[in-house]
């Protein structure tokens, strides 16, 4: 199972009040001091929340996309009556909604967390990306599926997240579409595979 996070208020509050300076300063400790500023709070207080500083923040950071794309498809009903695959492209679309006004953070996480000393918190929070996913998709398995659904839904977002970060088209209609594209193919691919256990796009 994918290792657990922590998470207090003071974290989460920590998050949001340094992510606005994220486009400028990066994932870095300055960044960090500048989000306390706005808080009236002291330095030394991330130390104390992040210890292990910017990189520990990030990954928390994508925790907190996680949770806020669950808690928002919860409350506006954004995956009723859908099937699995549809429930899969609901969530991933207001994945990526809720992070377009965060693209230069996106951009600049995914630059740090492909560093090779980052790999852990790289695999962690992408781990815990699929696993929200499919969790909020109502997906309760406890076999050999739920890793199976879940690595593959990690491949189809990472590029479908690559596809996003370059796409400047309204409303992200052409990474939506992309999207389409790869939940589609990987239908047809797990049906010409006869899987036993497939993945989000090859159930009905």
């Amino acid at each position: 199972m994918i290792p657990a996070i922590e998470r207090s208020p003071e974290r989460d509050a920590l998050i949001r009040a340094t992510l606005p300076h994220v486009p400028a300063l990066g994932w870095t400790r300055a960044a960090m001091a500048a989000g306390l500023r706005d808080l009236g709070e002291p330095p030394e207080v991330a130390d104390s929340l992040f210890p292990t500083g910017p990189t520990g923040l990030l990954e928390a950071w994508c925790d907190l996309a996680d949770r806020d794309m669950a808690e928002t498809a919860a409350r506006e009903g954004r995956t009723e009556g859908l099937r699995t695959p549809q429930r899969i492209r609901a969530l991933l679309a207001l994945r990526l909604e809720q992070a377009a006004p965060h693209r230069e953070a996106v951009r600049r996480a995914v630059a740090l967390l492909a560093l090779p000393w980052n790999a852990r918190p790289a695999a962690r929070t992408a781990a815990r990306t699929a696993d929200a996913v499919w969790a909020a998709a109502g997906d309760r398995s406890d076999d050999l599926s739920w890793y199976t659904r879940r690595a593959t839904l990690l491949g189809l977002y990472a590029s479908v997240l690559a596809f996003w970060l370059a796409d400047a088209s309204p409303g992200q209609a052409r990474s939506l579409d992309f999207l389409d594209r790869q939940l589609a193919r990987l239908g047809r691919l797990q049906r010409r595979g006869g899987a036993r256990t497939p993945p989000a796009a090859a159930r009905s």
